[in-house]
């Protein structure tokens, strides 16, 4: 059931919740992302970024996101995260991804709207959804740390106006990786946003901010929620404590227990995103 990320924002947004876009950099993340899907009935997004291709191939990759969507029980888009390059666009684009997104938030903002447009006319073509980034999510996304630079909201409506993206991922204190303190979210700042900008909105670095911060982001508009980091913590646990058991357990077994440990992280999270269980009961 390969869709477009779009078609899942807006479902997101009639039902008041986020989707969760999950990061996939193995095979056991791919299955993992899936089932748990399946399991909860939920709609998800996977998704690879740009600067973990030296890691997880994306000619390798690709193809093996794409054949699990179309073979899912449920809506699953496919989605580009963090393109750094047009090439990379369009090749996503041609390897079949139903999403794009181009990180032009390193630049000044007319160059970072001005490839924006570009990317924007690759996607058009192929029927794509579009994401971009405005202000600087923090932390280390692949290319070493990052300093944020929360997004100014006056900033945010000049770019959605001149770009009309599908999706705007946005600064409010969020950052890539394992966070050292608990993140604090500037909620006015998303507020401002939310009722400045007519396009969904889209939160970056969500390993570690608390299930009451994410219901709170979703309440002021959030439609799309990253999660990548719990993933790889989650797989790198799993095999580790399925070697410390004893015995000799076969690269099968290792997999499966991580395949396992993906799925139980994503689906907890889904049930976070989905927004109608209290978070007693999750917790």
């Amino acid at each position: 059931m390969l869709c477009t990320m779009k078609e899942l924002l807006e479902q997101a947004a009639r039902r008041n919740a986020a989707v969760g876009a999950f990061s996939a950099y193995t095979m056991e993340a791919v299955k993992g992302i899936v089932q748990a899907a399946e399991q909860t009935q939920t709609p998800a997004i996977l998704q690879i970024a740009e600067s973990r291709f030296p890691y997880a191939p994306f000619e390798l990759m690709a193809p093996m996101m794409v054949n699990a969507a179309k073979k899912a029980s449920v809506p699953v888009a496919v989605h580009l995260d963090h393109g750094q390059h047009l090439e990379t666009v369009q090749r996503a684009l041609e390897l079949g991804f139903t999403s794009v997104m181009i990180d032009g938030s390193r630049l000044p903002l007319e160059d970072n709207i001005r490839l924006t447009l570009k990317a924007k006319e690759l996607a058009a073509a192929r029927g794509a959804t579009l994401e971009a980034e405005i202000g600087r999510v923090g932390g280390d996304e692949g290319m070493g740390q990052v300093r944020d630079s929360c997004t100014r909201p006056e900033e945010a409506l000049a770019f959605w106006r001149q770009t009309g993206v599908d999706a705007l991922a946005v600064a409010i204190g969020n950052a890539h990786g394992n966070y050292r303190f608990a993140p604090e979210l500037q909620f006015d700042i998303l507020e401002k946003i939310r009722n400045t900008v007519g396009c969904p909105l889209v939160l970056h670095g969500g390993t570690g901010i608390s299930f009451a911060d994410f219901r709170r982001t979703i309440e002021l508009g959030v439609r799309k929620i990253n999660i990548a980091t719990a993933l790889l913590d989650a797989q790198r646990e799993a095999a580790r404590d399925c070697l410390k058991e004893g015995g000799s357990p076969s690269y099968f077994e290792v997999s499966e227990r991580m395949t396992q440990a993906v799925a139980q992280t994503v689906a907890r999270h889904i049930g976070v995103f989905n927004n109608r269980e209290p978070l007693s009961a999750i917790e």
